[in-house]
């Protein structure tokens, strides 16, 4: 959790940190591990035990008007989604102080993440079996009844109008229900396991092939076999809008910061769809 943090930041991870505690203590869990942070610190997590028993424990922390929106209860909403390599939401607890906390204590998936970071930047040796339970994982996802939303037209309309301009059709042929953040660090391995589950819900059919190719731009190997897999969703018309969304939503972040070196590529693969 170290690098250059100005005293705000560093003062607030700290926060985050007595958070993780709290949460803790008020479970009965004993904390074991490095904690780890998530997407401009507003998420905590560390492996946490009570007894032989292990559990990943995790706090979010957001300004109380933002905890209405359907990504706050999400990963307690997706405990509906039975036969999937997930974890599973056991217990929650929520409290004010400055903003608005909520802790979840989580089943542990085996093995570790795909990427430490989103984007992926070598090459993996995961098992066909592997590749075949994501496409099962996706297609499942795809067909459960929802009313939550992950994005909608006028949403999917403005990224890609921002970005694209007029270039682009961005009208939504196809919706399902999508996991919504399907990046390598949300993949566990070598069995497979889908983590972070706040904002499925409805959104364009193929979101979340579009997003695991976008992610996996920078190593051509792993995008033949993203493509390889999820073929006849990014050729769908679909597909083609979801791969341009998601572009806008990405070249967005990296805007603000975010992955600098995945600009040219995520550009390159957006151009050949318009």
């Amino acid at each position: 959790m170290a690098g250059d943090l100005t005293d705000a930041d560093a003062q607030f991870r700290e926060w985050m940190l007595e958070n993780l505690q709290r949460a803790a203590t008020h479970f009965g869990l004993v904390l074991a591990g490095e904690p780890r942070l998530g997407w401009m610190d507003r998420s905590i997590g560390a492996l946490a035990h009570r007894g032989e028993e292990q559990f990943w424990l995790r706090v979010v922390s957001e300004n109380k008007q933002w905890v209405d929106g359907d990504f706050w209860t999400g990963n307690l909403d997706a405990n509906v989604l039975t036969g999937l390599a997930k974890p599973r939401v056991l217990d929650v607890y929520e409290w004010e102080e400055h903003r608005q906390q909520r802790a979840e204590v989580l089943t542990l998936l085996p093995g570790s993440p795909c990427s430490r970071t989103d984007v992926l930047r070598e090459s993996l040796e995961l098992s066909d079996a592997w590749w075949t339970e994501l496409r099962r994982t996706v297609d499942v996802i795809a067909s459960t009844s929802t009313d939550r939303v992950n994005a909608d037209q006028e949403l999917v309309s403005s990224r890609i109008r921002q970005r694209f301009g007029d270039s682009a059709d961005p009208v939504v042929p196809v919706w399902e229900t999508v996991h919504g953040d399907l990046h390598w660090a949300n993949l566990m391995r070598p069995d497979f396991g889908l983590l972070d589950w706040e904002g499925w819900g409805r959104g364009p059919a193929g979101t979340d092939a579009a997003t695991l190719l976008s992610y996996s731009l920078l190593v051509p190997e792993m995008v033949e076999r993203v493509r390889s897999v999820f073929g006849d969703v990014l050729e769908s018309e679909s597909g083609r809008v979801a791969q341009l969304y998601v572009a806008s939503r990405l070249l967005r972040r990296i805007d603000k910061g975010d992955h600098p070196d995945l600009t040219a590529a995520l550009a390159a693969n957006a151009e050949a769809l318009l």
